[in-house]
């Protein structure tokens, strides 16, 4: 997801390759080529400065992968909502779920204009997947977009992820109500995966959160440390699954769960049934 100023979302304007984006440069953290110079000094001086942030970026795709394998292969669901989904990768949503089952459904939103030409591009031959130009911030607009609207089956579960987007969105938008505006929208026996750098209680890993929210709002003006509690909170009247909200690294209800050093802890996600 593109933030702008104040942290939301936009959905207006061309592609300006002066003007570093999230998308973007989170396409560069992972080793993409569907960036510009500015995106890729801005992870740098980001890298200069957190050198631990790769990894995460890492984690948080793997993450996405291996919700999308237990979601599709395990559980059975065929339809997904990949909200601020960024720029196509090596491994995308469509390509794990459509693996576990040919007629998935999927549908990326985001309102980054190099993300949406390119998964036009890339998807234009796959009738079963779509992207849609959406802010996030607003849901209605969103739900109403005729990709979403139309593209979804809205009588049948539905995966809706918010992977890596809610801490490029500043408080003022109300998240807690904002997601309230999804969840009641989804149809019984849906799921939602989250995932969100995290300010943890212990006062050695609060301060590498701090240092770490620092350096990202003063290189891209985005990216909103909150609390396990606050995160927690965006699951209201959902049932976590196991192993709950811990760290990206560690989520994995069909494998192990190895050991995780403090900055792994900065990013936690979870995935929660709709009754």
């Amino acid at each position: 997801m593109t933030p702008t100023s104040g942290g939301r979302a936009g959905t207006s304007g061309g592609i300006d390759p002066t003007r570093p984006t999230s998308a973007r440069v989170y396409d560069a953290f992972l080793g993409g080529k569907d960036n510009y110079a500015a995106d890729r000094a801005v992870r740098d001086e980001l890298a200069g400065l957190i050198p631990e942030l790769s990894a995460l970026a890492t984690d948080n795709r793997a993450f996405l992968l291996r919700v999308t394998r237990y979601l599709a292969g395990t559980v059975g669901i065929d339809q997904f909502l990949d909200c601020g989904a960024g720029l196509p990768t090596l491994e995308n949503t469509h390509e794990v779920a459509q693996r576990s089952n040919r007629d998935a459904t999927v549908v990326y939103v985001d309102n980054d204009p190099m993300a949406i030409v390119h998964g036009r591009a890339l998807l234009a031959e796959n009738d079963r997947t779509h992207y849609v130009a959406a802010d996030i911030t607003d849901p209605r607009q969103l739900l109403a977009a005729h990709g979403v609207a139309r593209g979804l089956d809205w009588t049948s579960p539905i995966a809706l992820y918010l992977i890596g987007t809610l801490h490029h969105i500043s408080g003022e938008f109300g998240l807690p109500e904002l997601m309230a505006y999804y969840i009641d929208a989804l149809p019984s026996g849906s799921y939602v995966a989250i995932s969100h750098f995290c300010r943890p209680e212990d006062a050695e890993t609060a301060k590498l959160a701090g240092r770490t929210e620092a350096a990202c709002l003063a290189t891209m003006g985005t990216c909103w440390f909150r609390s396990g509690e606050e995160i927690t909170g965006f699951f209201s009247g959902l049932a976590l699954l196991e192993p709950g909200l811990v760290p990206v690294a560690r989520w994995w209800p069909e494998g192990p769960q190895g050991p995780v050093d403090s900055f792994q802890r900065l990013l936690i996600g979870g995935v929660a049934r709709k009754p």
